[in-house]
């Protein structure tokens, strides 16, 4: 798929100026738009500024608090299931609590502390460095903003892919007490209660805090005494935020948060026999007879929902975490504005799979991780007549470690894998925004970012330390048109920078003591044209076209090295293109249709006679999402909605050789959610059904020469009432 930006812009142009109604001037028609309008327009803060969704000259998806319950949303995960081109995985050491966005074929593939995610996780401007452990409950939410392609100009390192953007509800003047309860099939049991309130007219404060569990999906069939099911999970959160007007020009919001939650490992199941040369099939490794003898698939569990695993310690996972925040805003004039934030953030998590997924002690590694970390911003905001900008320092720090100790097992052995790594970056960046005419606007934008790593790994030997530094330019142009219908055509050159990143499993230091190094600063440079804005009163809708380049891209490849399980990292250059769409149509006052459509081509550069090939993207991603509103003549009314996406077929590594056996089937999902609400009551209940047709599906697929891992989703069918009510 070749894309032409300058044709197809052209094509943008003149297909959407034909939709300009006959005998209207543009403002005319705008204000007539306005007026006649069902949807309202989200206004969002993508490019650190208020704007209207349509005027973000970037791809880009939102998603209202309001909405996130009668989608089917309850976690972060779910998100992926409705946006062009966003897959979000989780499988982080068999943690049910992890999250792995991947967006237009960018992620995470790992979770260790040497690893970072090439999609950026933001909570009130507040960057989150882990992916396990962390807070993703959405509840309290205003909006969630999810930017597709490179970002690095405002968001910097690590937004490669994209970002996405968590607003939480901010504390106002306006008295809300909200309760929510939730129970289901598959044992679900969900509460939840918010609550906002103005002390006095200068102080404000919001609490909430909630609890969710769901039961397993199988049983740890050879350890009866285990505490928790095969995906069992159970989670506790909290979170209070006081806003406090220090003066009518100086505003502080504090904010503190944070959750506990356990449960049982998740499903996966381990392949043997598709592997027939492999240490498990032949009962030997590196020629050494294993203590098991031969494996057969019959030793694994025969449903690959249980788990036959013999050790105790990898049975269940746990974390935890916990932030505060503070943030100030101050109108140093009419035109110009700072704003500091300053937060502290630590995490810690305990996982691990036991790969052999047999009732014999060879490959287990139950693990713990830990990380602290502390982020400062500084902005400096404003505009002189048609010119404004967003202006800043940043730093940021985090210490973490992962540990696999007496308790992890290779060959029957022990193993040992102690991960260090220190991380301190500072960045500096501007974007200046000019409106050359009412209805064109150009900006652009630069960012200076400097990356040190300290590390340190200790596989048994000793430890071994390196340190390595990095740094890089980001930048970005963009220019956005008002056509004469109101619709908004765009186009940018986006770029990204990801820091280098040491080896996760640097089991090749026991026979290279120099292989402990870091690999090269990853860079991307996007190139995207699009059209969005409302096209009738009835319909709005957003397409995007973009190809994007990334040079010195890691790939993680793994196999079972002489000293245990090894993930080394395959450097490569890959080009991807695509297009995404967005639309929501009100086919008549009561009946709505909102659609999505993704589609990427990725094509990776040949290494020493090898096609690899993008691990975790699918080639399509689409949903469906028919409502319709029911008034009844009491005045009462019901909202009835489905929701419909799709996932394409992906492999789960960089290999398509099919012997691997890497390959993750597609999968179609569907929900449903019907709420009735009485006239002039402040409460309503829904029912709701989630997966409805109970699909089961991979969420990642691993060969590590000797076996096959299949890593199960958590994801299953359930069916439930939902009350709420807001007084």
């Amino acid at each position: 798929m070749n894309i032409n930006p300058i044709t197809t812009a052209l094509a943008l142009a003149l297909v959407s100026s034909g939709l300009t109604v006959a005998n209207a001037t543009a403002a005319e028609e705008v204000e007539k738009k306005a007026e006649k309008s069902k949807m309202e327009a989200i206004t969002v803060t993508a490019t650190k500024r208020s704007q209207v969704i349509y005027e973000v000259p970037i791809a880009m998806s939102a998603f209202s608090g309001a909405d996130l319950d009668t989608q089917g949303i309850t976690g972060i995960t779910d998100v992926g299931k409705f946006v062009p081109n966003l897959n979000i995985t989780g499988f982080s050491a068999g943690h049910t609590s992890s999250a792995n966005p991947f967006i237009r074929g960018i992620g995470l593939q790992d979770h260790l502390i040497t690893t970072d995610p090439g999609v950026s996780v933001y909570v009130d401007g507040v960057y989150l460095g882990r992916q396990v452990g962390q807070n993703w409950n959405l509840q309290n939410i205003d909006r969630i903003e999810v930017l597709r392609g490179p970002q690095g100009t405002l968001y910097g390192r690590n937004s490669i892919g994209g970002a996405i953007n968590i607003i939480t509800k901010q504390p106002d003047a306006n008295p809300v007490t909200k309760l929510s309860a939730e129970v289901g099939t598959r044992g679900r049991l969900k509460g939840d209660v918010f609550v906002n309130r103005a002390v006095n007219e200068d102080l404000a404060i919001n609490i909430s805090a909630g609890f969710n569990r769901r039961d397993g999906l199988g049983k740890f069939i050879n350890l009866p005494e285990a505490k928790y099911d095969v995906g069992e999970s159970q989670e506790f959160h909290g979170r209070f935020s006081l806003k406090y007007k220090v003066t009518d020009d100086l505003k502080i919001v504090v904010t503190a948060d944070a959750n506990d939650g356990e449960g049982g490992l998740r499903p996966y199941t381990t392949k043997i026999n598709e592997v027939p040369t492999g240490a498990y099939y032949t009962g030997e490794r590196f020629g050494s007879p294993l203590p098991s003898g031969p494996l057969r698939n019959s030793d694994v569990a025969a449903n690959p929902f249980d788990n036959a695993t013999g050790t105790i310690e990898v049975t269940e996972v746990n974390n935890s975490a916990s932030g505060v925040s503070f943030t100030a805003d101050y109108n140093i004039s009419d035109t110009l504005g700072s704003k500091f934030i300053i937060s502290n953030r630590s995490s810690e998590y305990k996982a691990g799979l036991d790969d052999d997924g047999t009732i014999y002690a060879l490959d287990h590694y139950p693990e713990r991780g830990e990380a602290d970390q502390t982020s400062v911003e500084l902005q400096l905001n404003g505009y002189y007549g048609d010119v404004d900008f967003v202006s800043g320092l940043y730093w940021f720090t985090e210490e973490g470690s992962n540990r696999q100790g007496e308790d992890s097992s290779f060959n029957g052995g022990s193993n040992m894998l102690e991960l260090d790594q220190k991380t301190t970056s500072k960045a500096v960046f501007v974007n200046l925004g000019y409106d050359v005419t009412t209805d064109l606007r150009v900006s652009g934008g630069l960012r200076y970012t400097t990356d040190k790593k300290e590390a340190t790994a200790n596989v048994g030997i000793g430890p071994t330390y390196a340190e390595d530094d990095w740094s890089q330019v980001s930048y970005d142009l963009s220019a956005n048109y008002t056509l004469e219908n109101g619709l908004n055509i765009y186009s940018s050159i986006q770029s990204g920078y990801q820091g280098g990143q040491f080896p996760a499993r640097p089991y090749c230091l026991f026979g290279n003591p120099e292989c402990f190094v870091a690999s090269d600063n990853i860079t991307a440079v996007n190139y995207e044209i699009g059209l969005k804005g409302e096209v009738t009163s009835d319909f709005n809708m957003s397409i995007a076209l973009f190809n994007t380049n990334y040079e010195d891209l890691p790939y993680q490849v793994n196999t079972t090295s002489e000293a245990g399980f090894d993930t080394r990292n395959l450097v490569v250059t890959q080009t991807s293109q695509g297009v995404e769409w967005e639309s929501t149509a009100y086919l008549t006052d009561s009946f709505s249709l909102h659609t999505s459509l993704g589609y990427i081509n990725v094509d990776v550069d040949e290494q020493d006679g090898v096609k690899p090939v993008a691990p975790l993207t699918p080639k399509f991603t689409a949903s469906i999402s028919p409502a319709y509103v029911f008034d009844l003549d009491d005045g009462s009314t019901i909202n009835a909605r489905i929701d419909y996406s799709f996932r394409d077929e992906m492999y789960g590594e960089p290999s398509a050789d099919e012997g691997r056996m890497t390959t993750v089937e597609s999968r179609s999902l569907v929900n449903f959610d019907i709420s009735y609400a009485p006239a002039g009551a402040d409460w309503k209940v829904s029912l709701y059904g989630r997966n409805i047709f109970d699909k089961r599906y991979d969420d990642a697929r691993l060969n590590t020469g000797d076996y096959l891992l299949v890593i199960k989703s958590n994801d299953a069918s359930e069916f439930g009432v939902r009350y709420s009510s807001s007084f």
